[in-house]
Parts: structure tokens; sequence; C-alpha cells
């Protein structure tokens, strides 16, 4: 499949019911393709962009955040994430994006430190009470790979990553460069 280099706009639903342009006509939108809802490695990396999201909207970026699970299922793990969140268990915009599946997303030995710390930190919160447990049998299945893209207020592609394993996505410090190296008017 030929890599996205431009995205044509569309209006995308929250599963909160609220609309959401993409691309954004004013600001550059960080396109997330996570895994499944109450994946624990993509809630610990959820978690890293809420806790930067000032640096993150200040540099002129909005996050909108695509599970391949039902609305239903994400509003029990993700309800509470201030990002844009949306369901897409159909798997279209995976598709048209060329987001794949792979028994590698967690067969991967780079992915398993962080497999480990998202699993310890997902016991701690399920023990405290403020998550749910993950599921056992998730929407969609639990081989997902993760995948990036920073797409311009024109629809350009800025930059993009397709993970090669579960906990292979963009830091908030690689985004924030991508995100400068665009305002200043480099490509990559």
């Amino acid at each position: 499949m030929p890599l996205l280099t431009t995205v044509p706009p569309r209006t995308l639903t929250t599963i909160a019911g609220a609309e959401t342009l993409v691309p954004d006509p004013a600001l550059l939108v960080h396109l997330q393709f996570r895994r499944f809802a109450g994946c624990p490695v993509c809630t610990l990396h959820l978690r890293s962009i809420v806790a930067r999201l000032d640096e993150i909207e200040a540099a002129g970026i909005r996050e909108v955040v695509v599970f391949h699970s039902s609305a239903e299922s994400l509003r029990r793990y993700e309800a509470d994430l201030p990002p844009a969140v949306i369901a897409d268990p159909d798997r279209r915009l995976y598709r048209e994006f060329g987001v794949e599946t792979s028994g590698r997303a967690v067969l991967d030995p780079r992915a398993w430190p962080g497999i480990v710390r998202a699993v310890a930190h997902a016991a701690a919160a399920t023990a405290r009470s403020r998550l749910p447990a993950p599921p056992l049998r998730p929407d969609g299945g639990s081989l997902g790979l993760p995948a990036d893209f920073l797409i311009a207020p024109d629809g350009r592609v800025v930059a993009a990553k397709h993970g090669a394993h579960a906990d292979d996505q963009w830091s908030v410090d690689e985004l924030l460069s991508f995100a400068a190296r665009t305002t200043r008017g480099e490509r990559r």
C-alpha cells in the first residue's frame, strides 16, 4: 500500500459524540492510532501525552486518538482522556492510513520492557480501583501496531511513523520536534 501523503478533509465523531475535523484548518493534528480499549501499553503512553498536553497544545498541535475498539468499550477505559478519542471498530481509518496488525506487536523483544512497565502500572491502577482491568479478549484483538501521523492544516502528512511493535510510538519530545520543524517550514 502506498504511503498516504495528503489527508482529505473529514469530520470524525468522538466517543463523547463531538465532531472533530481532520485536518484541522488552524492547527497541526497528531493523529495517533493505538491498539484496543484498555491496552496497558496504550494507556501508559497516552498518560504521558496527557501529562504534557499543555506543551503540545502550545506548539499548535491537536491530539486525535483512534482505537480499533467500539465506542462502548472505549468509554469504559478512555472516557477521561482530554484528547478527541475515536472508535474505529471496522478499522476503516487503519486501512486508509496503512496501520497493520501483526504478531510482532507483542512478540518483538523490544516491546517487552514497555509491556512489563504497562502491565505493572495497569495492575497497580486496577488494585487502587482507578482503572478497570484490561480486557482479556479485546475488541479487534491484541495484535495491532501503533502509528503516528502529524498532519498540517492543508492536509499534508508532514511526519509519520508506523510502529514495529506495541510500544513503538513517538514520544512527546519527538512530536514537539516534528512540529517545530514543520512550523519552521522544514519537511520530514
